[in-house]
This record gives C-alpha cells, structure tokens and sequence, in this order.
C-alpha cells in the first residue's frame, strides 16, 4: 500500500474516532472506585492512589462527608469548582450549553 493510500485510511480511521467521541450526548459518570483516592493537587492536575488499610484512621482524621446534591466542575480558568444546591430541572441540567 503506498503512503497516500495509507495516509487516507489514517485518516478515515480518525475521524471514525473523533465522530464516534462527539456522538456520544450524555457523559459517563465518575467511575470512583472503592480503596482508591483521588487528589486535585496544587499545579491542578488530577491523581489517583491505591489506598492502604494500615493508615486509613490517619485518612479519615480531618474528612468530611461530600453532602448529596453536590456538583464539581472546571472553571474557564482551570480551576476546580464545587456547588451545593439545585444543578437539575424537570431532571435536564440547568446549565447545559446553549442551544
């Protein structure tokens, strides 16, 4: 095969990928997982750890409760954002994008 057929294919193949990424409407939900921790650290990055059971009395000195009805997102600025508070209506996002 020669390098523009390869290179049509290539191409088909990603944009078969880009399309199937942007079909999906609704977003998959956090997957968060039992022994894991999840960090937001000081240069904004997003980690994760394999907890430990021998220290967790350590881990829990200090935690809170996240309470129900909470909502985290990015803001323009990168920043990490929580809410408490209504976040759906008629069971829609209230803050979805604009149509």
């Amino acid at each position: 095969m020669g390098f523009i057929a390869k290179s049509i294919v290539a191409a088909a193949a990603l944009g078969a990928l880009v399309g199937t990424a942007f079909a999906e409407e609704a977003p998959t939900p956090w997957e968060l997982k039992t022994d894991m921790a999840y960090g937001y650290e000081k240069d904004g990055k997003t980690v994760a750890y394999k907890m430990g059971t021998a220290n967790a009395g350590r881990l829990l000195k200090g935690a809170k409760k996240v309470p129900r009805g909470t909502l985290f997102f990015l803001g323009q600025n990168g920043q990490l954002y929580m809410r408490t508070g209504p976040y759906l209506e008629d069971g829609k996002f209230m803050f979805g994008a604009d149509e």
